[in-house]
């Protein structure tokens, strides 16, 4: 099966709508935080790891924390100046750069980690943008994939949502934002397996978290 290419939102996240996601993202810290120690448990302290589509740059920040050196590149001119600003007055510098998923602006071979959390849904050329992390990785290399999936329960939504402690109306927004249209956007797990392999991966685990799944892929 071909997956198309699909129109990309990504460039919606400009602006005041980057600013409110930045502010309302800080909520899930303790996430980014975590993470984080999880990939660095993964690595040798002194690999080089890339954040495909880091938005306003929280988890690349708490790699850079863990002394890491770390790449992001994100299509948003507002989440790239934002995460740097971030990055700035979190006293680290993870390396933040304009650029397209489905065309990473590095070299082949050069990264030991990709991690892409929450943003491979709206991606215009999901297929190409996985062939991309596995081109950028050195051999033994691993790419770790985060997002939702399409059979997630409303129920479960409202329960993030619900722990976020955001306010009514952000709340309300949210959600609807993730009914009518992250949710049309995200992909099964049939579809995440058929996707790897389609972009050259041939070693791949995909697990099942509350809301979506996490799809590690090794070189």
């Amino acid at each position: 099966m071909t997956y198309a290419v699909k129109a990309y939102k990504g460039m919606g996240m400009e602006g005041g709508v980057a600013r409110w996601y930045d502010k309302a993202t800080r909520r899930d810290m303790p996430e980014f935080v975590q993470l984080a120690a999880r990939i660095a448990a993964l690595v040798p302290a002194s690999a080089t790891v890339l954040e495909v589509a880091p938005g306003p740059g929280f988890l690349a920040i708490e790699l850079a924390r863990r002394g890491l050196e770390v790449w992001a590149v994100d299509v948003s001119r507002s989440f790239v100046e934002i995460a740097r600003r971030n990055a700035a007055a979190a006293g680290v510098t993870p390396r933040f750069e304009l650029g397209d998923a489905a065309a990473l602006p590095i070299g082949d071979a050069t990264v030991d980690f990709v991690v892409c959390r929450a943003a491979f849904k709206n991606f215009s050329q999901p297929v190409t943008a996985l062939a991309e992390m596995r081109r950028v990785l050195r051999p033994g290399g691993t790419a770790l994939l985060i997002d939702m999936r399409r059979d997630v329960s409303i129920a479960a939504l409202k329960h993030y949502v619900g722990g976020l402690g955001l306010g009514w109306p952000n709340r309300c927004f949210m959600l609807l934002v993730f009914r009518t249209s992250l949710i049309k956007r995200a992909y099964t797990l049939d579809d995440i397996r058929r996707m790897s392999s389609e972009a050259g991966w041939t070693q791949s685990r995909i697990e099942i978290t509350s809301l979506g799944f996490e799809a590690s892929m090794s070189k």
